[in-house]
Parts: structure tokens; C-alpha cells; sequence
């Protein structure tokens, strides 16, 4: 569904990414794991358009969407859901969801987006309690379910999770990678997600990446990846160990 060939990722001077190249097939969660600095948002927000590769090429069901623009990629089914929810926190929450759709408005869709709505409020029932209420005033993982409902509301086939456990409680971040596992399993979503705590991403994903300096440096089963030495000494850690 989505193919990353030889990626090169610039920031000024810096070279973020190095001739990444990666794959994920209709259907997967693929995680990718490394550490600060690694080069996993920068790629995140290149694949979705928000920044330009200065080479390589990106392909989105057969599609060249190297150089589309963001709300092209997103009409092409693919969301992004950004680091740090990025949520608009004077609006109310539902005017939050609703801006999710925002390249769907129309009499024609209105019966859509508000089916789209209640089955956002079924997913996540908090926010529905919540819906009258600004989005600044939501909990941490209250605002990453907007944040993750909001792109739903796009009706993808591709979801990018950036860093979903960010800042969450242990038993937070588990309930957020469950709906993570349900929007595959439930509604066929393919997801790439990027996410410093390997452990948790790898026992979600399907497959898995590891991405070191820029570089993709391993790849392979997420069960692999697990049981290979050098992610447990990098990524993994003995306090995670309990989890």
C-alpha cells in the first residue's frame, strides 16, 4: 500500500534521513522504533507531505505522491496523526472531530460525516461526554483519542501514528495501543506507527523497522526484532521488562 524508495530527508544542513526505503502492505500495523533524533517524525511528516524529500520517492497505492501536497495525500486516504496531538484546544471537541472532515463537507456528505461522528463517539465514548467541551481541558490520552478520532473523521485507509504514548501513563498509553489494534481489526485500517517505546509498538505491530541516525539499520517480524539482541540492549531496556 504504501513504498518508500532511497528517501533522503533534508533540514537545512542536517541530514535527517539517508536513502530510507521501507513497505507496508494493505492490512499491517508496521512499527518504527529508534531513538531521539532518529529521524522518525522527519519521515512521518515527509510520507504525508508536510516536508519535501530532497530524493528518493514515495508511492501510495500505485501513486507517486512525492511531491503532493497534504490535503492531496489526505483526499488519497492517508491521515496523519502528529506528535504531540496537535490538538486545537479553545474548540469544542466535537468541532475538533468535525474539522477531520473538513474536505467533505457538502450536502451530499452530511449524513456521512455524521454517521462517521457516532461511530468516532462508539470507538471513544469519553469524547462524546466530553463533546461540548474545549479540547484544551481533555486529559493527556482523552486528547490523543481526539486527536486519533479527528483523522478518522477523513475516512482514511492509512493511518501514521506519530509517538501515540507520548507524555501517557503506562496503563494509558496500553489502552491507546489497543484502539490501535481495533482499527486494524475492526476497521481494516492499515497503520504505520513511530514510537519510542519499542516494546509496546513491536508487541501491536506485525512487522517492524528500526531506524538509527537517519538510517534504517534493521527490519524484520516484530517477534524477531524482540528477541534480537541489539534492539533489547537499545531499545528495549530492563525496565520494561515488567510491562
Amino acid at each position: 500500500m504504501l513504498t518508500l524508495r532511497n528517501i533522503d530527508i533534508h533540514h537545512g544542513r542536517i541530514h535527517a534521513v539517508k536513502r530510507a526505503s521501507l513497505h507496508v502492505r494493505p492490512g499491517e500495523i508496521v512499527a518504527l522504533i529508534g531513538g531521539n533524533g532518529a529521524g522518525k517524525t522527519s519521515t512521518l511528516t515527509t510520507i504525508s507531505g508536510l516536508h519535501r524529500p530532497s530524493g528518493g520517492e514515495i508511492v501510495l497505492d500505485g501513486r507517486d505522491i512525492t511531491r503532493a501536497a497534504p490535503d492531496a495525500i489526505v483526499r488519497l486516504g492517508l491521515s496523519h496523526v502528529p506528535e504531540g496531538r496537535k490538538v486545537f484546544k479553545p474548540m469544542r471537541v466535537e468541532d475538533n472531530l468535525q474539522l477531520g472532515a473538513y474536505h467533505r463537507w457538502g450536502r451530499r456528505q452530511r449524513a456521512a460525516i455524521a454517521q462517521d461522528l457516532d461511530a468516532v463517539y462508539t470507538m471513544f465514548p469519553v469524547l462524546h461526554s466530553r463533546r461540548t467541551q474545549a479540547a484544551g481541558t481533555l486529559s493527556g490520552g482523552e486528547q490523543q483519542m481526539l486527536a486519533i478520532g479527528r483523522a478518522l473523521m477523513a475516512r482514511p485507509r492509512m493511518l501514521l501514528l506519530d509517538e501515540p504514548s507520548m507524555g501517557l501513563a503506562p496503563q494509558v498509553s496500553r489502552e491507546i495501543f489497543r484502539h490501535i489494534r481495533e482499527l486494524r481489526d475492526r476497521f481494516g485500517l492499515t497503520v504505520l506507527v513511530v514510537e519510542q517505546n519499542a516494546r509496546m509498538a513491536l508487541r501491536v505491530a506485525d512487522r517492524g523497522y528500526v531506524l538509527e541516525t537517519g538510517r534504517i539499520i534493521l527490519q524484520g517480524p516484530s517477534e524477531e526484532l524482540l528477541e534480537n539482541r541489539d534492539v533489547q540492549r537499545a531499545y528495549l531496556g530492563r525496565d520494561l521488562d515488567a510491562e
